[in-house]
């Protein structure tokens, strides 16, 4: 018997019956739901990008929608996939540090299917906010939009793990905010790949700043340690 497995399915169960029972203790707000909306109104996937530590939230909230999430083929990603294709995800398994062409390619036949994509472009193991380019070789390759997410609650646990994992306090005020869509073209260059990387870092980095009080001290305490 493949232990690991059984452990990870466990997790899954576990995750998906802990979620569903806690989330409805949070008082939610979305932001730029139609920089979304609209593309799947005309039929169009979108590919959202959005912090490792922020994944909680967002798999309650976007459940059963059928999203395709790159996910590591490390065992903590195992277990990621467990919980969140309990809520009606499905995954690509690859990362920057294993299975990248795999999980690439799964991502651009799920594209080809109409899905819609997740990319946590500062996973599997960091460094924090950091923004790695798959997602955006993911945009060039399939043309489709880019949206990034942002979020933050009034009160928060964050965890001590490298992506201050974040989890609402309960009778919190959760925000999610959705950025304007971000295209990259057929014959983007390297350059243009290293801008659009920047900007869209810089564009999650203060939605977090804002919807996150948190944050703040979180940023000083890892330039701290650096």
């Amino acid at each position: 018997m493949n232990w690991d497995r059984v452990r990870a399915g466990a997790v899954g169960v576990l995750g998906r019956g802990l979620v569903g029972s806690y989330f409805p203790f949070i008082r939610c707000e979305r932001e730029g739901t139609e920089n979304f909306l609209r593309f799947r109104r005309q039929g169009t996937p979108v590919i959202f990008v959005f912090w490792h530590g922020q994944l909680l939230s967002l798999v309650h909230y976007h459940r059963n929608e059928g999203i395709v999430v790159l996910v590591s083929e490390h065992q903590d990603g195992e277990y990621i996939a467990q919980v969140i294709h309990r809520h009606g995800f499905e995954t690509a398994r690859g990362s920057s540090t294993r299975g990248g062409v795999r999980g690439l390619k799964g991502i651009l036949r799920a594209a080809k299917e109409g899905r819609d994509l997740a990319f946590t472009p500062d996973g599997p193991r960091g460094p924090r906010h950091e923004f790695r380019w798959g997602a955006l070789v993911a945009a060039q390759l399939t043309g489709l939009p880019l949206i990034p997410i942002g979020l933050g609650a009034d009160r928060a646990w964050h965890l001590g793990s490298w992506d201050r994992f974040m989890i609402p306090k309960p009778f919190s005020r959760l925000r999610i905010r959705y950025g304007p869509p971000r295209f990259v073209a057929r014959d983007a260059t390297e350059s243009d790949l290293k801008g659009i990387a920047q900007d869209i870092r810089e564009e999650l980095r203060a939605f977090t700043l804002e919807l996150d009080p948190a944050e703040a001290s979180i940023r000083e305490e890892l330039d701290d340690n650096r």
